[in-house]
């Protein structure tokens, strides 16, 4: 169920026209995810708004998966909370559906043809057009071509593609994308960036999970460096953009040399 954007506008001094705020979309407080011992995320809180892209980098094993998963409602936290437009996580069934998740693993039937697995997943979502909606997104991916091909036939990289357009069909409202740009040659990697900016601009959140500095700082609002299920960096992209050799450098510090 599409949630409105905020229509009212606030009048501040001077007669001018304030630009309306930004509804919430996800609020995390306090989020402890333990395996074991060991504290994957350890004390997050943080807050996003619609149209907002979160950028998580860091090493393997900083516990951005575990972040991004937990952010989506599909891990639970061994403490802290998480909301997606005000509703606690994981919430109804009209909650879940509102979350898209892309990763580099394909997650398709191999057996089934590339507009099946789309058209499965946008009949499970409870997408009335399911038809149409299959069509737009592998336009929008660039693989309509290839809709009648079993996709156990197809590339890894067309595969890819077709795992993007399974999770956006249903038009989700969050999108967490763990390590995406796996497998895409040039051509799917540009359709997928044109189709998440276009998310964006629609008013959908995004967390994105990379080790590609360059992929990552492109699309973020706010960029955020992860070591031991904490943030060690953590700030909204300037109005100029970063500065690239510079972030690569702080990042080489804060991750590499161990110095938070």
């Amino acid at each position: 169920m599409p949630i409105p954007h905020e229509t009212a506008a606030a009048i501040v001094a001077g007669g001018a026209v304030a630009p309306p705020a930004r509804t919430p979309a996800v609020e995390a407080d306090g989020l402890v995810r333990a395996f074991g011992g060991r504290k994957a995320v350890n004390g997050v809180s943080l807050t996003l708004g619609e149209g907002d892209c979160l950028a998580l980098f860091g090493p393997n094993g900083a516990g951005k998966t575990t972040l991004l998963r937990l952010l989506g409602g599909l891990l639970k936290p061994t403490k802290g909370t998480t909301r997606l437009h005000g509703v606690t996580l994981p919430g109804p069934a009209d909650t879940r559906r509102l979350v898209g998740l892309i990763s580099h693993h394909s997650m398709l039937y191999p057996a089934m043809t590339v507009r099946e697995n789309v058209r499965f997943a946008a009949e499970c979502q409870g997408v009335i057009e399911a038809d149409a909606a299959t069509t737009q997104v592998l336009t929008r991916l660039r693989v309509l071509d290839r809709e009648r091909q079993p996709v156990r036939f197809l590339s890894r990289g067309l595969q890819q593609r077709v795992s993007i357009a399974r999770a956006l069909v249903h038009a989700p409202r969050l999108v967490l994308l763990d390590e995406p740009y796996t497998g895409l040659d040039e051509v799917g990697a540009l359709a997928f960036t044109e189709a998440l900016r276009d998310l964006k601009a629609g008013g959908a959140t995004l967390v994105l999970v990379t080790h590609n500095l360059v992929e990552g700082i492109a699309l973020a609002t706010r960029a955020v460096i992860m070591r031991n299920g904490s943030f060690v960096y953590d700030e909204a992209t300037p109005a100029g953009g970063f500065d690239l050799p510079a972030f690569q450098a702080l990042y080489r510090t804060l991750v590499h040399e161990g110095i938070a």
